[in-house]
């Protein structure tokens, strides 16, 4: 072939486990609600810097030590690191992977997340607890964006693996994993029941 595809970037989309998704996320659902009512330090950082939604993310970022709820969604979780890791062709023979950081996100109608990415990480993600119908998916940028230069713009039927944005729905009990560098967002969210998810970060010695 002329033209090859090289330089890819690669994310990964699966169920968290095959059976039981209900029941656990009625467990995390209920875990995340008392964690919003009990971290009075998150609300007030959230209430400045989340406005409308909640975050645990600058006051209680490493659920997985402190709960056995999200010890145990840790575990799972590290299932799909590995396997997303081997699809990477990562190196990881005789390398320990272990999960940083764990934080709740609520998100009422009209609360946005902006663009951002995860430093001090290899593979970052999302699990989805609830996601009422029409809410905000997860964007992601094209990280060459800012090298496009005088590029024109593409067209509305460009192929997927050539478009500057693609958004990932949001589904209970799906599992989102991508390279920490890759920059996303999550649009004000146009549903009024609350969007919930649970964001992480992996890393590696």
């Amino acid at each position: 072939m002329p033209t090859r595809a090289w330089f890819s970037t690669l994310i990964y989309s699966e169920p968290l486990q095959a059976r039981g998704l209900a029941c656990l996320n009625d467990d995390l659902a209920e875990e995340c609600g008392r964690i919003r009512e009990n971290d009075a330090v998150g609300r007030r950082w959230s209430a400045k810097n989340y406005r409308g939604g909640f975050t645990s993310y600058a006051s209680m970022a490493q659920l997985h030590r402190t709960s056995s709820t999200f010890a145990a969604l840790e575990k799972r979780l590290r299932v799909h690191v590995h396997r997303f890791a081997r699809l990477l062709d990562l190196e990881m023979r005789g390398r320990n992977v272990f999960m940083t950081d764990c934080w709740v996100n609520i998100m009422p109608g009209g609360v946005a997340h902006a663009l951002h990415l995860h430093p001090l990480a290899f593979v970052s993600g999302a699990y989805y607890v609830r996601t009422p119908p029409g809410c905000a998916g997860l964007k992601f940028e094209d990280p060459r964006l800012d090298r496009f230069m005088a590029a024109p713009p593409k067209r509305p039927d460009a192929r997927p693996a050539n478009r500057q944005f693609v958004t990932y729905p949001a589904e209970a009990g799906q599992v989102i994993l991508f390279e920490s560098w890759l920059r996303h967002e999550v649009a004000a969210n146009p549903t009024e029941p609350e969007r919930m998810s649970i964001s992480f970060n992996y890393n590696w010695t």
